[in-house]
Parts: structure tokens; C-alpha cells; sequence
């Protein structure tokens, strides 16, 4: 089994800033890739950010140069920081992590979700 917990989420102000984390555990013999997703009501959940071993971090055209991914291999973890948040952007946000599992499975887990509340 695969866990996510994510973190970090709350109440802000337009303009803004927030960090979320995301620690992955379980029985886990590599992660391929985290990222990051939101929705918002009324909306389909769409990609926020991404990030792969050995890759570039991708980035919704609606975050470029607000958001940032990074994450932390030592610790299974993945953090997407907030910066300059609109009222857009207030939205459930969800991680995930592209995993294989120590006895040879590959699949992708999700994280319970994270509310994000940017207010005016």
C-alpha cells in the first residue's frame, strides 16, 4: 500500500502565500514522479504542477511564475509554494505520485486533498 498526506492547506488573502507538502509511504521501491492537481467546485481537476526523476517541473499556464514544485527524494516528499494567490485559485488541491510499489507494481496514488481558500 501507497499513503499521501498532504498538508499546508487554509485560509489566505489575495496576494498571499501558502505552502503545501506532501509525504508519500508505504511500500515503495522508487517514485517516478509527484505532482500536483486542484479543483474547484463546479470544475473538472485539472494538473497545477508536475515533476519526474531527472526532469523539468511543468506548470499550468495560470501558475507559471506564481507557483513553485519542488520536492525532497530523502524525504518522500513533495511541496508546491504559493505565491501572489488570486481568488482563482481557491480550489481542493490534490497530490499524487507516480510509484513503483516494492513488489513490482506501478500505479498512481492520491492524496485525500488539501482546501485552499484565497480570499478578497
Amino acid at each position: 500500500q501507497v499513503q499521501l498526506v498532504e498538508s499546508g492547506g487554509g485560509l489566505v488573502q489575495v496576494g498571499g502565500s501558502l505552502r503545501l507538502s506532501c509525504a508519500v509511504s508505504g511500500s515503495i521501491f522508487s517514485i517516478n514522479g509527484m505532482g500536483w492537481y486542484r479543483q474547484a467546485p463546479g470544475k473538472q481537476r485539472e494538473l497545477v504542477a508536475g515533476i519526474t526523476n531527472g526532469g523539468a517541473p511543468n506548470y499550468a499556464d495560470s501558475v507559471k511564475g506564481r507557483f513553485t514544485i519542488s520536492g525532497d527524494n530523502g524525504k518522500n516528499t513533495v511541496y508546491l509554494q504559493m505565491g501572489s494567490l488570486e481568488s482563482e485559485d481557491t480550489a481542493v488541491y490534490y497530490c499524487n505520485a507516480d510509484v513503483v510499489t516494492t513488489y513490482g507494481r506501478s500505479l498512481r496514488s492520491w492524496g485525500q486533498g488539501t482546501q485552499v481558500t484565497v480570499s478578497s
